[in-house]
């Protein structure tokens, strides 16, 4: 439970940029390009840290309480910065690209700190640990709605949250029984995760995954001020509303989770995928709709979209090799976060395109791709190591 807590504090650095976005471009008159980069500035600093960090081992061959906490109060720090310091949008870029790489040693290590406290049950720890994360993602936009009319006040508190979360880490946190001890540097083993076929299943599954999460993360919210902009409705209710929305996910993560263990891993991240995927398709038509009705379906995509994320990193450490699973997760994070980086940057250019109507229909083929990859896994004799021979 600590580590969740510690999680979710951590990654509310996340999405901290761009839920102030709208003061930002009143007091910077800033571009939709730089509002644009403002967020895929920490994707791409997270890819670089996930890069590196795998590259290095760093989650197998050091402590991944250590590492956490290291990472996430030097996120803190550069995050502060952002809110302290930041005036234009070039320095404000730079400091967010720096808080995305230092979240790469938040997320990975978590997981695989859990894992080792955890063989059975490991889908709803995992669930839940992506359920507190999906928390943390979505609170910016509550305190942004709720708390100071000043933004950078609000980066601050976001800030001061992080270091507590690297704290709790430090402090109360331990690595469970199954911990194994820590490896020697192999620079092969980035490779040899794409040699185990049922690893390499699971990391295509989460691509299609992957595909769709942040970009829906990302401008769900845009769509969501537009369309109650249209509806002339209270401005506070586009914050809550995109709050609630993004953190129903973590109610799909712990009821995925609880059910991936009982009835397999590939049937719960399959349907996950067939829901979210059709929101993509039904959501546009309710553009300047009835905002009530519109936020029902984006909180069901909301909590869909993110509810199979756990499992996908379930089955690599279910799948992978004991002793790297540190640097095999990372691997998958890297990967799965530079496809974002794609899909985050096509959705506004799409919009501009065909209006918000279509826009997040583009998403669909990733859950799409993300299935068929699942369904081929469980068909595998690999699928029977999963969840216990759940798979």
């Amino acid at each position: 439970m600590l580590l969740a807590i510690a999680e979710l504090l951590g990654m509310s650095l996340w999405f901290s940029g761009s839920a102030v976005i709208p003061a930002l471009t009143k007091e910077w008159q800033l571009t939709e390009s730089a509002a644009s980069w403002l967020t895929l500035s920490v994707q791409i600093g997270f890819v670089v840290g996930t890069l590196l960090s795998a590259l290095l081992n760093l989650p197998d061959i050091i402590s991944p309480r250590h590492l956490f906490t290291l990472t996430a109060i030097a996120g803190a720090v550069v995050n502060g910065a952002f809110g302290w310091f930041a005036h234009d949008a070039s320095l404000a870029i730079l400091l967010r690209f720096l808080t995305g790489m230092f979240l790469a040693g938040i997320y990975p290590p978590a997981m695989k700190i859990l894992a080792t406290w955890f063989r059975r049950g490991r889908g709803l720890a995992l669930g839940t640990l992506i359920g507190a994360l999906t928390l943390g993602k979505a609170t910016p936009y509550l305190i942004n709605g709720i708390g100071s009319a000043n933004w950078r006040s609000n980066i601050l508190f976001v800030s001061l949250l992080a270091a507590i979360g690297g704290i709790l880490v430090l402090l109360f946190v331990s690595d469970g029984p199954f911990a194994l001890p820590a490896a020697r540097f192999d620079w092969k083993q980035v490779g040899r995760v794409f040699h185990n076929r049922g690893v390499r299943l699971a990391n295509l599954g989460y691509l299609g995954h992957m595909w769709e999460l942040y970009a829906m993360w990302t401008w769900i919210q845009f769509m969501i001020r537009a369309s109650l902009a249209m509806r002339k409705s209270d401005p506070v209710l586009a914050e809550v509303g995109s709050f609630l929305v993004i953190g129903c996910g973590a109610i799909g993560c712990v009821v995925a989770g609880f059910v991936a263990d009982r009835i397999g891993r590939t049937v719960v991240t399959s349907a996950a995928m067939a829901i979210s995927g059709s929101c993509c398709l039904v959501i546009g038509f309710l553009f300047g709709a009835n905002p009530i009705l519109l936020l029902i379906v984006a909180a069901i995509w909301g909590a869909s979209v993110v509810a199979d994320s756990a499992q996908f990193s379930a089955c690599v450490t279910e799948l992978g090799d004991p002793q790297y699973l540190g640097t095999a997760l990372t691997i998958q994070t890297c990967l799965g976060f530079l496809l974002t980086t794609i899909s985050i940057e096509l959705i506004p250019h799409v919009e501009r395109a065909v209006g918000w109507r279509y826009a997040f229909a583009m998403l669909a083929p990733g859950p799409l791709f993300g299935v068929i990859a699942m369904l081929r896994l469980r068909s595998l004799p690999e699928a029977e190591r999963i969840a216990q021979g759940r798979k």
